[in-house]
């Protein structure tokens, strides 16, 4: 079962990452543009995974390759902290508005069962 992420368990978990960079004098290679750059690196490293697998091999990984995804996917959510901390940002508020935005782009009478973009139903 998944682990719902509160507002405090968010803030907790960015102040950990944050003292963690603090306490290796990492702050200063922590840069948006850096965290923006580290990001798409493990976001990389996730795809590979996946790489030349069919859709049912995707979706029905063996354990030890399902561990290494969630660990890269943990990389990708960590380097995303950070860039929020350093930026400022509110993902979850964040979030809630991009959801509410695509609940208007998309209404699902219109675009249920289908991939096309907002701009081409």
């Amino acid at each position: 079962m998944a682990t719902i992420l509160t507002d405090k368990d968010f803030n907790s978990l960015r102040d950990r990452l944050k003292a963690f960079a603090e306490e290796r004098d990492w702050e200063q290679f922590h840069s948006p543009k850096n965290l923006a750059m580290a990001l798409i690196v493990e976001a990389a490293e996730l795809l590979e995974h996946f790489q030349w697998l069919s859709l049912e091999q995707s979706e029905s990984l063996p354990e030890d390759k399902r561990r290494e995804v969630e660990l890269e996917m943990a990389d990708i959510f960590i380097y995303l902290m950070r860039m929020c901390e350093r930026l400022n940002v509110d993902l979850l508020q964040v979030v809630e508005d991009k959801i509410k935005m695509n609940t208007e782009k998309y209404p699902a009478d219109k675009v249920r069962g289908s991939a096309k973009k907002y701009s081409e139903y």
